[in-house]
């Protein structure tokens, strides 16, 4: 595609003029504060609607944004690895407005409670019809991970969230933890609750045997007399990052070639306009930028990234826009294209929070989630504890809720140290919150959830700690293959996170000592992604652990005392809060 001046414009902010604009309702009743914050102005003949990584949560929640995303070498400074004032600056969002707590943790507990929550299907429902209505033809697309992350999307075995989406009028998705049902659920979601609904892509998802494609690659759909194709990314590291055996017959990985050639073949067909929706992760998508021609827009998810700006990356055949639009159903994307001469001549970009106060339930859809929770109700809503401090999961490091858990790891199975994976999914609750058996399974529900505690040498411990290390910070995007750092309990480390692999982590302590490369140490963790661990003799759920602590607690859980490795050569990095 080619663009204009515009790209410049569309960084510094320009398209979220809403967050300036939203001065005049800053203290208006929500109903008259919705009217700033929600005008959308059409613009074009070409509509996408993107939301993304949703991880199963049908009510509204919070969520509090990192204040720890470090970028590294060429990718320091740059979106998406902005916090704080650094992104609001970016963004030309003021301080202080429904926009910023939207997009940063700046002030985040006060913030959380003059707002309210975000989210919820509901509301999300209503904001989809509304800009459908105002937008004839616009399409809804689902990034994916979103069959997975609470208790009724496990305990339903995704129903809940399928039935949802129907609903809700998601027209083309791809996914990643959706695979973490195993093969056949998957299959038979696609081949029959999807058929003649919804269009699952994947261009990168073939048999293992011979190479041939698991789902559509892409579909072409008409919008408005112009012919545009949607292609699927699904994660490319998903047989990494989770269990093999679950996708035991496919194969994935980037595979540009071959997208390359769906974006010809698309082309070919008579599409106007292409666009990838994928759930590589944002640093990814920009490299894939850079490399494929013909793609007009990616709408990216995975790494939880809300960026309310469009990013241009260069290639060989014009320009391609970057963007991704967070998680927990927190955000919807808006693109707006104006086609002239068979291509795409300029653009309008908004990534609209969906809060909850300001946005009235749909009927409909508010009647489907309670239909879908009545069973389950007394469970869920069964008062564990009450927290003391802010329970918060997302940052490159650490997060309060990952703190407890690694917590109660290592005091029920009697660890020296405990690891958590770096899940970026999880709710947020504010202190003096009720912690109930829902909001403990918000961090906890996948399908793998064993617990497990076994004998790890020192040089194993600092192995773990390189590998999931480099996964996070190596310069080349492409060899990012997982979620953020292990969470760590009992054990202490420095890291450096620009050294080379190998190099990134030292001086790990236990209560002080050293740790030694062949000392044998008792480490707790969860979410093995080996297929032994699903018959290990005396395998529990990480979540009967981590009840049993919070039961412990004597009815409150007190701050968690975040366990953070010392970081070296990040000093000014804008990419963490001072």
């Amino acid at each position: 595609m080619s663009i204009s001046k515009r790209d410049f414009l569309q960084v510094l902010g320009a398209a979220s003029a809403a967050g300036m604009s939203l001065g005049r309702w800053a203290d208006a009743d929500a109903a008259t504060a919705s009217k700033g914050l929600y005008e959308a102005p059409r613009f074009g003949s070409v509509s996408f609607l993107h939301m993304t990584d949703c991880h199963a949560q049908l009510m509204p929640v919070r969520f509090r944004e990192p204040s720890v995303n470090l970028g590294i070498g060429s990718m320091q400074g740059q979106l998406p690895h902005l916090v704080g004032e650094a992104l609001l600056q970016r963004a030309g969002i003021r301080p202080g407005t429904e926009l910023a707590h939207a997009y940063t943790s700046l002030d985040f507990e006060q913030a959380a409670r003059r707002y309210g929550r975000v989210g919820g299907f509901a509301h999300l429902a209503t904001l989809v019809k509304q800009l459908k209505a105002s937008r004839p033809g616009a399409l809804l697309l689902d990034g994916g991970d979103t069959w997975q992350g609470s208790a009724t999307s496990l305990w339903t075995n995704a129903q809940d969230m399928v039935d949802a989406c129907k609903l809700l009028g998601v027209d083309v998705m791809t996914g990643h933890w959706e695979f973490t049902y195993g093969m056949e659920r998957v299959k038979q979601i696609v081949d029959n609750d999807f058929k003649g609904k919804v269009n699952f892509v994947a261009q990168n998802v073939k048999t293992a045997d011979f190479g041939d494609p698991v789902f559509e690659p892409y579909v072409i759909r008409e919008i408005n007399g112009v012919p545009c194709a949607i292609i699927g990314q699904a994660f490319p590291y998903t047989p990494i990052a989770n269990p093999r055996y679950m996708v035991a017959d496919w194969s994935f990985g980037i595979q540009d070639e071959n997208l390359q050639k769906m974006v010809d073949e698309a082309r070919g067909k008579g599409a106007q306009v292409v666009v990838v929706l994928s759930h590589n992760g944002m640093d990814v998508d920009l490299k894939m930028a850079s490399r494929v021609r013909g793609i007009d827009a990616i709408f990216g998810g995975h790494t939880h990234d809300g960026v309310p700006v469009a990013i241009p990356v260069a290639n060989a055949g014009g320009k391609t826009l970057v963007t991704n639009a967070g998680s927990n159903g927190k955000f919807l994307g808006v693109m707006d294209f104006e086609v002239k001469g068979g291509k795409v001549a300029d653009f309008r970009y908004r990534l609209l929070p969906v809060f909850a106060n300001q946005l009235p339930a749909d009927p409909a859809m508010e009647a489907l989630i309670t239909k879908v929770r009545a069973p389950y109700e007394a469970k869920l809503a069964e008062r564990l504890a009450v927290t003391d401090g802010l329970l918060y999961r997302r940052g490159n490091f650490n997060g309060s809720w990952d703190q407890l858990i690694c917590d109660a790891l290592m005091d029920v199975q009697g660890a020296d140290i405990a690891f958590s994976p770096g899940f970026r999914w999880g709710t947020t609750l504010l202190p003096g919150d009720v912690i109930t058996r829902e909001l403990m399974m918000d961090q906890l529900a996948i399908t793998y959830p064993y617990a497990t505690l076994s004998e790890m040498s020192g040089e194993t411990i600092k192995t773990v700690l390189e590998d999931v290390c480099d996964n996070l910070f190596n310069p080349d995007p492409y060899y990012q293959q997982g979620g953020d750092m292990v969470r760590v309990g009992g054990l202490t480390y420095t890291c450096t996170p620009g050294e080379a692999m190998g190099r990134r982590i030292s001086d790990m302590r236990l209560k002080g000592k050293p740790i030694e490369a062949g000392k044998s140490y008792k480490v707790a963790g969860w979410a093995p992604v080996a297929e032994a661990a699903r018959t290990a003799p005396g395998a529990k759920p990480v979540w009967d652990v981590v009840e049993t602590w919070l039961k412990s607690q004597g009815g409150r859980v007190k701050p968690r005392a975040l366990n953070t490795p010392k970081l070296v050569g990040v000093a000014g990095n804008p990419g963490m809060l001072a």
